[in-house]
């Protein structure tokens, strides 16, 4: 491995590196300072909150068909970011970024799950890429605006959406500079069949039900693959609450419980009280027994279904008065 003197000399003193990442955070500052980005900023506030696009004059600017505006801000921001990496290059950008083998995206703008971005696809990539077999939905709308190169993809649509399976149609799409597309992930993907050399997206996106859930099915016939928690907060207290199961910590299910009887994704609530029905059987139950009672809770009927099985096995739990348990 070749390490250059410049970076062999980090090891003893790395104020020069210090130096080069203060001075790219302020490239970043004077860009964010700028009227433009700061009206983009609190639109982008807007939008995630509910606000049509149409309200608000700089996105909707940025997403109109055949305007440049959208090269113009990103780009600015790129050349800015770029020249002081020329001068400083042993920093690294300010910007939230991710790179794979075929994909680059860095965030330009974020508020929660809002996000404004800058994509690249690399065609030649590919190209070595094995073609999709599954297309994945998500509760979240966005919009793409297309500032350089070309593309062939898939638009998969959703249609009469079952437990286990799912028919999808699909259709052609030809991607080319100036094209803006919106889309709604819960009931369309698009997946890119060919790039020519490279693909660059301005994709404007936001999340449109925490509580929903994202799915993945085959494209051959539309079997479900996968489901999971859109949110990545749910995930995690999905991944918590099994591993406080699997470590038998009974002294949990009291927050367990709570959880499962609280606002959140129907996943997580349902996978959480079973994880406190495995700790504590009465506390469980309870909360099991309070979410069936309530007519205006999704998962009422499963509860109720779920609690007639168990006392049918277990009869003892029918005694169980969920007044007892706080």
């Amino acid at each position: 491995m070749l390490i250059r003197p410049e970076l062999a000399a980090l090891r003893n003193d790395d104020a020069p590196q210090r130096r080069a990442q203060a001075a790219l955070g302020a490239a970043l500052d004077r860009w964010h300072a700028e009227p433009l980005v700061r009206a983009a900023n609190a639109e982008l506030v807007r939008w995630g909150c509910g606000a049509d696009l149409e309200d608000l004059p700089v996105l909707s600017t940025l997403f109109a068909s055949g305007e440049d505006a959208a090269a113009q801000f990103a780009g600015n921001l790129i050349a800015q970011i770029v020249a002081e990496l020329s001068i400083n290059p042993i920093g690294q950008s300010p910007l939230r970024h991710y790179l794979d083998d075929a994909t680059a995206s860095v965030s330009l703008l974020r508020h929660g799950t809002t996000v404004l971005s800058l994509l690249a696809f690399d065609g030649q990539a590919m190209t070595r890429a094995a073609p999709p077999t599954s297309a994945r939905f998500v509760p979240c709308e966005t919009w793409d605006a297309v500032l350089a190169g070309s593309a062939e993809a898939d638009v998969f649509t959703l249609h009469d959406c079952g437990s286990n399976n799912a028919g999808l149609s699909r259709s052609d799409f030809r991607l080319v500079p100036g094209m803006v597309q919106r889309r709604s992930g819960q009931t369309q993907t698009v997946q890119f069949k060919r790039v020519a050399s490279c693909l660059v997206l301005l994709r404007l996106q936001r999340r449109t039900d925490n509580n929903g859930v994202s799915r993945e099915y085959a494209i051959e016939d539309g079997t479900l693959l996968h489901q999971s928690a859109a949110s990545p907060r749910d995930s995690r207290w999905e991944l918590t609450a099994a591993l406080l199961g699997r470590m038998g910590r009974t002294d949990a299910a009291p927050m367990l419980a709570a959880m499962a009887e609280e606002e959140g994704s129907a996943g997580m609530r349902w996978q959480v009280l079973r994880e406190c029905l495995g700790l504590d059987t009465r506390r469980g139950f309870t909360a099991l027994c309070r979410i069936a009672a309530d007519p205006t809770d999704p998962l009422a009927r499963h509860a109720g279904s779920l609690r007639t099985q168990l006392i049918e096995t277990h009869p003892q739990l029918g005694e169980i008065d969920p007044c007892l348990v706080n």
